[in-house]
């Protein structure tokens, strides 16, 4: 590692931007520079080189077409870009980079030396393709050129201004590099469609602690039960960053549509509060987005989660799913809330001694609320 790159890697370092890398076939030495400057903790994520056939359809979830094409660089961008939110605590910026190369091998290719990058964050979408003179390098020489537009990379997703060189070879080499920028609510229908599995919208203020908190809802509309119950959740366990979360899809109710999902986002910039829009309605898939977190539910909540009609009438696939639960390092918070015209609270539910440990009870004399948004809707019109 030469001293231009290691400035570089220094000044990506210095950046809030976090990184999943997922490598395949070139860009291996940027790996070993990354991880060898102090502070990589603070961008790399994760590291991952789907580098067998099998990895990669894995990765992708299908048989791409061509392994060693633009497309699948995008694809495997964007991979690495839900597996970095996934990852990351929600505002935090990250980016998901992923390369695709084929460059010198025994027996000697038959096609063109190349290599395709992307680079994926909330709000761009880069691209890098790469090609190679054929036999003005050994598969060492070509893999520092990649790996030069690895880091180049990073850096360009980081706003670091700081170039990079990869002395390509003048007149056969060539390097072409695009970039598009993504509106809102491009983001949004991305997020509906499908293609990401998260948009974050967060606060400043809310922006330290190092496990989540997350009250999830439809909060249609957004009312102060909800936002002092978020409050007195975080108060009983230190250390934590509060976030509210809306899923686009509903498990009892038609998905969201473009213009609900705006309104309901402006509900929580107007008060400055962390919001997490995602596509994933039930807890045990939340749980695989926001590992080691802790869900808040009301008692009406925690009932049907202890339902087994909900489980294909099985209590067996009950303590199956929540126990999965647990393994993502998820566990939950409960408030009293009425039932029936009833007020309810934790101890009121029959808990199997196997998943005890995952319930705790928000105290009734820290958090009481009749407040309800059905109401709240019934009483607007």
């Amino acid at each position: 590692m030469d001293a231009v790159v290691k400035a570089v890697i220094e000044a990506i370092h210095a950046s809030p931007t976090h990184a999943v890398l997922y490598l395949s076939g070139g860009g291996s030495q940027a790996l070993g520079w990354l991880l060898s400057v102090p502070r990589a903790s603070g961008t790399v994520l994760e590291v991952t080189v789907p580098y067998s056939r099998a990895s990669m359809v894995q990765l992708l979830g299908k048989v791409p077409e061509q392994y060693v094409c633009r497309e699948t660089a995008d694809a495997i961008a964007m991979a690495a870009y839900n597996r970095a939110l996934k990852l990351s605590m929600p505002g935090m910026p990250v980016a998901g980079i992923g390369l695709t190369g084929a460059l010198a091998s025994v027996p000697p290719k038959r096609g063109d030396h190349r290599c395709h990058l992307s680079a994926r964050t909330q709000t761009g979408l880069w691209h890098y393709d790469l090609t190679l003179a054929k036999g003005y390098r050994d598969r060492v020489g070509e893999d520092l050129v990649t790996s030069r537009m690895v880091v180049k990379s990073l850096a360009d997703v980081c706003g670091v201004s700081m170039g990079i060189p990869l002395e390509l070879k003048e007149g056969t080499e060539r390097l072409t590099e695009q970039r598009w920028s993504y509106s809102e609510e491009e983001q949004l229908e991305q997020l509906l469609n499908g293609q990401i599995c998260m948009i974050s919208f967060s606060s400043s203020a809310d922006m330290t602690g190092s496990r989540r908190i997350i009250l999830s809802g439809s909060f249609n509309p957004l009312h102060d039960g909800h936002v002092k119950l978020l409050e007195v959740a975080c108060s009983l366990q230190e250390g934590t960053m509060p976030c509210f979360e809306i899923s686009a899809i509903n498990a009892d109710k038609p998905p969201l549509g473009l213009g609900d999902v705006k309104d309901r986002v402006k509900q929580f910039r107007n008060i400055g509060k962390n919001l997490v829009l995602t596509n994933q309605p039930y807890f045990y898939k939340k749980a695989e987005l926001f590992p080691d977190s802790t869900f808040v539910v009301g008692v009406d909540t925690a009932i049907r989660l202890m339902n087994p009609k909900y489980y294909g009438e099985s209590k067996t696939r009950m303590l199956e799913v929540l126990l999965g639960i647990h393994q993502q390092g998820c566990d939950f918070m409960v408030a009293g809330r009425k039932v029936n015209g009833r007020f309810k609270v934790l101890s009121d539910i029959d808990i199997p001694a196997e998943v005890q440990h995952m319930f705790q009870a928000i105290p009734e004399n820290l958090f009481y609320s009749d407040l309800s948004s059905t109401a709240l809707r019934q009483k607007t019109r």
